[in-house]
C-alpha cells in the first residue's frame, strides 16, 4: 500500500508539473488599416471637448428624457438579455473544462446477491451468497500533453468572446434607442410643418374658391391651388403614419410602452451630445472595440483549439483507483480486515485512425485563419465606420449653415411674392411656387439637422464609447 501511495502521489506530481499546452505562441495580427484617420476627417474638433470614446452613455446623452428612455431599454431590451443568457451559458461551459483537469471523486455503496443452484455446489443444496461493500473511487486523466488544458483555454476565450458581444449589444443599444428617439423627434417637427401648411393651404383654397364663385379669380389657380392642397394633405398623411411607426419602433428597442411625456416634440427642444473626437486620435483605439475585441478572442479560442488538436497525438494516462469496505454480511462491512481497494492505470495510444487526428488538426489551423481573416476584417470595418462618421461630421456644420441660408432665403422669396400677389403684380403661381420652395427647404433643414444629430450617436457607436 505504500508503494502505491508513492506511485500515485509521484504520477499527480508530474501530472501538475508537466502539463503545457502545445497550442502555437498567440500573436495579435497587425491591423490592416492606416494608423490615423484620414486627415481631411479631422479638422473639425474641439480641442476642449470631452472625447467621445471616454464618455459613459449618462454622461453623452444628457437630454433626461432620452436618458430615461435609454435606461428603460437596457432593463427590458430584449436582444440584450439574450446576450446576457449567452454569457451565463459561455460561462458553465467554461467551468466544465476546468473540472475535467481536476479528478473525480465518486462515492459508491451497493449490495451483490446471488443464488447458486444446488447441482453447482458441492454440498447438492441451493445456496445464496451476499456481499457488502462501500467504496470511494478517484478517476484522473493526466494530462501531460495539455489536451484539458487547451480545451479550457478555449472555453475560457470562448467566454470572454460572449463577454463583449454583450457589450457590443449594449453599446449598439444605446446608439439605436437615441437615433430612434432622435427620428421621432424628426417625424414629429415634420408633421408640425406638414400641418401648418395644410392649413394655410385649406384657408387659400377656401378664398380662392368664394373669389372664384364671384368671378375675381381664374379657373387655373384654382385648379393649381386645389392640387398643392390635396400635395399637402397626403403629406399630413404620411407623416403621422410615420410618426406613429417611428414610436412603434422605438417601443420594440425600449422593450416596454414608452411614456409620452418621454417623447420629443421636435428636434429644436433636444439637448444634443456636445462630445467632439480630439484631433489625434490613432487608429489603433479600434482595437478596444468591444466587437473587434470580440473577434480577437475568438481567434485565441482557435488558437487553443491547435493545441487540443496536437495533444490528440499523444497518449492518454488515466488513473482509476477505489478504496473501501466490503463483506460478506452487512454487520461485518466496517469490522477489522476488511478493507478493500483497487488501482487502474491505463495508457491509450492513438495508432491507426485513417488520418482524424490529422484531419482535425488541420481544420483547426484552418479555423485559425478563418479567425485571423475575421478579426482584420473587423477592425477595417470598424475603420471605415469611424471615417465615415468624421467625414460626415467634417462638413455638417456647413450643410446645416448653408440650408439654413437656403430656408431664409426661400422665407423672403415668399414673402414678396405674397406681397406682389396681393399687389396685382405677379399671379398666384408664382406665390404657390414660393410657397412649394419653402416647404422643400423646411423639410431639407429638418433632415439636415437630424443628420446633424444622428452623426454624433454614430460617433460614439463606432468609437465604442464608454470603453474605459
Amino acid at each position: 500500500m505504500t508503494r502505491l501511495r508513492l506511485l500515485t502521489a509521484c504520477l499527480a506530481t508530474a501530472g501538475l508539473s508537466a502539463c503545457a499546452s502545445l497550442a502555437p505562441d498567440y500573436q495579435r495580427p497587425a491591423a490592416p488599416v492606416a494608423a490615423q484617420w484620414p486627415a481631411d476627417t479631422t479638422t473639425a474638433t474641439a480641442a476642449d471637448a470631452p472625447a467621445a470614446l471616454d464618455l459613459a452613455w449618462q454622461d453623452y446623452f444628457t437630454d433626461p428624457r432620452l436618458q430615461q428612455v435609454i435606461a428603460q431599454a437596457l432593463a427590458n431590451n430584449r436582444d440584450l438579455r439574450v446576450a446576457a443568457l449567452n454569457i451565463e451559458s459561455a460561462r458553465a461551459q467554461y467551468r466544465i473544462r476546468r473540472a475535467d483537469r481536476f479528478p473525480a471523486v465518486t462515492g459508491e455503496a451497493g449490495e451483490t446477491a446471488r443464488r447458486t443452484p444446488g447441482d453447482l455446489t458441492s454440498s447438492g443444496n441451493a445456496a445464496v451468497t451476499r456481499q457488502y461493500s462501500v467504496d470511494l473511487g478517484v478517476s484522473w486523466e493526466l494530462d501531460l500533453f495539455g489536451r484539458l488544458k487547451s480545451l479550457q483555454d478555449q472555453a475560457l476565450e470562448s467566454y470572454l468572446a460572449t463577454t463583449e458581444a454583450q457589450r457590443a449589444t449594449r453599446i449598439s443599444l444605446v446608439a439605436e434607442v437615441a437615433n430612434a428617439w432622435l427620428t421621432l423627434a424628426a417625424d414629429r417637427a415634420r408633421y408640425d410643418l406638414s400641418k401648418r401648411t395644410y392649413e394655410t393651404q385649406a384657408k387659400s383654397l377656401e378664398l380662392t374658391r368664394k373669389s372664384f364663385d364671384l368671378g375675381a379669380a381664374s379657373r387655373l389657380a384654382l385648379s393649381q391651388l386645389q392640387t398643392t392642397a390635396a400635395r399637402a394633405r397626403a403629406d399630413l398623411a404620411a407623416t403621422r403614419a410615420q410618426v406613429a411607426k417611428d414610436r412603434n419602433a422605438l417601443e420594440l428597442l425600449v422593450g416596454t410602452t414608452v411614456d409620452a411625456g418621454l417623447l420629443p416634440a421636435s428636434l429644436a427642444e433636444v439637448k444634443q451630445p456636445v462630445a467632439e473626437l480630439p484631433a489625434g486620435v490613432p487608429s489603433e483605439v479600434l482595437t478596444q472595440r468591444p466587437d473587434v475585441l470580440r473577434a480577437e478572442r475568438q481567434l485565441r479560442a482557435a488558437n487553443a483549439n491547435i493545441g487540443a488538436a496536437r495533444a490528440a497525438f499523444f497518449p492518454r494516462i488515466g488513473l482509476t483507483g477505489s478504496f473501501g469496505t466490503a463483506s460478506a454480511s452487512l454487520d461485518g462491512l466496517f469490522e477489522s480486515g476488511s478493507r478493500a481497494w483497487s488501482f487502474i492505470p491505463s495508457v491509450s495510444l492513438p495508432i491507426f485512425n485513417a488520418g482524424a487526428l490529422r484531419a482535425s488538426l488541420d481544420v483547426a489551423k484552418l479555423q485559425r485563419d478563418i479567425n485571423v481573416a475575421s478579426y482584420e476584417k473587423a477592425i477595417q470595418t470598424a475603420f471605415r465606420e469611424v471615417a465615415d462618421a468624421l467625414a460626415d461630421r467634417a462638413t455638417i456644420a456647413e450643410r446645416v449653415d448653408a440650408v439654413q441660408s437656403l430656408v431664409d432665403s426661400a422665407r423672403d422669396g415668399f414673402r414678396l411674392s405674397e406681397a406682389r400677389y396681393q399687389s396685382g403684380l405677379d399671379s398666384y403661381l408664382t406665390q404657390l411656387d414660393a410657397q412649394r420652395t419653402l416647404y422643400a427647404a423646411e423639410q431639407e433643414l429638418i433632415s439636415v439637422r437630424l443628420t446633424e444629430a444622428s452623426n454624433k450617436v454614430t460617433l460614439y457607436k463606432v468609437m465604442g464609447g464608454g470603453w474605459h
